[in-house]
């Protein structure tokens, strides 16, 4: 039996994050995004959070007329990416 995909495209935005250990928390930040600023207890929450805190700040961008400094990009899926999985 055969299979059927449906391709799906979104767009969004590729944002490269630095992660540091701070006085026992963890902190991303990114060059690319000024004012991106996530900090949490965990390296699995830093990750988590880091979508929404991006979107909120590319938001208030949007709002306030300033073009974001990150190229806008689509991607079709299925597609292929890759998880950190710490241990």
């Amino acid at each position: 039996m055969m299979s059927t995909q449906t391709i799906v495209e979104i767009a969004g935005y590729r944002l490269p994050l630095v992660v540091e250990r701070v006085n026992g928390s963890f902190q991303a930040t990114s060059p690319a995004l000024d004012g991106f600023l996530v900090l949490a207890d965990s390296l699995e929450e830093v990750l988590t959070l880091a979508p929404e805190v991006a979107r909120s700040l590319l938001a208030v961008m949007q709002t306030k007329g300033v073009t974001p400094p990150l190229p806008l990009e689509k991607v079709q899926f299925p597609t292929q990416v890759e998880v950190f999985v710490p241990y």
